[in-house]
């Protein structure tokens, strides 16, 4: 079985959205057979999971604006997080029926990814008991969060990777609801600018490795699904 791997480079949240909608729909239909990993980096953006608790997001709507950040409302789950330049999000659109149907299950794979790829760039990392994403620092750091949603057993929504993330956005809110958090990046992590490619190839190797999945990289036109207009 293949993991068919696609970057799609920088892309507003929305478009990408609309498109990782279009692309489980051909999941779950069988028009696209297999497993699906999208790769994106987007544009200053807040979105509220299912589990947005009020008071969360520290600033205003108004404010966001004015900084041209954007907010979303969205049915992944989890609380409140950023999403930015510097940042790797991933989408994993997994039919879970072809591995094990079961959510929390398929949250500890990802969670392993990363912490797999984490560690090929040389950062132990690890879990948080009770708590969902990747951490480091004795789980005192966090630098990755995870939020997603299925519909008949097929997944998105994902992860957000902090590679070369400006850190300071997460002063917006309490990211992902856990109150006194410190978010962390890669960068940060080893003390110098962090290489982005380097940084995915370890995260596609790592999918791959976890889900028992052959990484193969197409173009996002060579999933059947038209990319959203600018």
């Amino acid at each position: 079985m293949k993991l068919l791997v696609a970057d799609l480079g920088v892309m507003p949240y929305l478009a990408a959205l609309d498109y990782q909608r279009a692309v489980a729909k051909a999941r779950i239909t069988g028009e696209i057979p297999e497993d699906v990993l999208l790769l994106v980096e987007h544009p200053p953006v807040v979105t509220l999971g299912r589990s947005t608790k009020a008071g969360n997001l520290l600033a205003s709507a108004e404010l966001l604006s004015a900084r041209g950040v954007e907010l979303h409302e969205v049915e992944r789950g989890g609380d409140v997080t950023f999403h930015g330049p510097g940042q790797m999000v991933g989408y994993p659109i997994i039919d879970l029926k072809r591995h094990r149907q079961d959510l929390h299950w398929f949250l500890r794979q990802v969670e392993e990814a990363l912490i797999r790829a984490l560690g090929t760039l040389g950062i132990p990392a690890g879990r948080s008991a009770g708590l969902t994403g990747v951490w480091v620092g004795d789980a005192s750091r966090k630098i990755a969060s995870i939020g997603v949603h299925a519909r008949d057993w097929v997944t998105w929504h994902g992860f957000a990777l902090n590679v070369n993330t400006d850190l300071s956005w997460f002063d917006l809110m309490v990211p992902c609801g856990i109150a006194e958090v410190s978010m962390t990046s890669v960068a940060s992590e080893l003390h110098e600018p962090a290489d982005p490619a380097r940084a995915a190839s370890a995260v596609i190797a790592a999918f791959g490795e976890v889900f028992g999945l052959e990484p193969v990289h197409v173009d996002s036109l060579a999933l059947g699904v038209h990319l959203p207009s600018p």
